[in-house]
């Protein structure tokens, strides 16, 4: 999904310094919220998130395989607001990691040192906000 449609407006909202919460379904049904740093690519319709390889997150996602697991990130500042949908993937990768740690450093600022870091790629599905 290319998101570049969605204007300078939108991907100016997913450059600025934010936290945001990611949101991913246990396999009994509920839900395991936790708040992470997001990078967006709008072009290549993915957004990322670095974790360690042992966070819950990660193994609920790793759990589900190749086709990935429905996860949504959301992100708010006072009124605006932004969901990003999509499936979630555990890339492993040290290109993939670098890569993210890249663009999570331009965003947020240079992550720690982390030799169990993965990569979380949602390829986004659905945008909801008020951006």
């Amino acid at each position: 999904m290319d998101l570049t449609a969605k204007g300078e407006a939108f991907a100016g909202f997913w450059q600025e310094r934010h936290l945001c919460t990611l949101t991913v379904v246990r396999p009994d049904g509920t839900p395991h919220v936790v708040p992470v740093g997001v990078t967006l690519d709008p072009a290549g319709g993915v957004a990322r998130v670095i974790t360690s390889g042992a966070s819950k997150k990660a193994r609920l996602i790793a759990a589900f395989g190749p086709d990935g697991l429905a996860v949504a990130v959301c992100q708010v500042d006072g009124r605006r607001w932004s969901t990003l949908e999509g499936r979630a993937v555990v890339l492993t990768g040290a290109e993939q990691v670098a890569d993210a740690e890249r663009r999570y450093a331009e965003r947020y600022k240079p992550p720690r040192d982390n030799p169990a870091r993965v990569v979380l790629l949602i390829t986004i599905t659905r945008v909801l906000g008020n951006v």
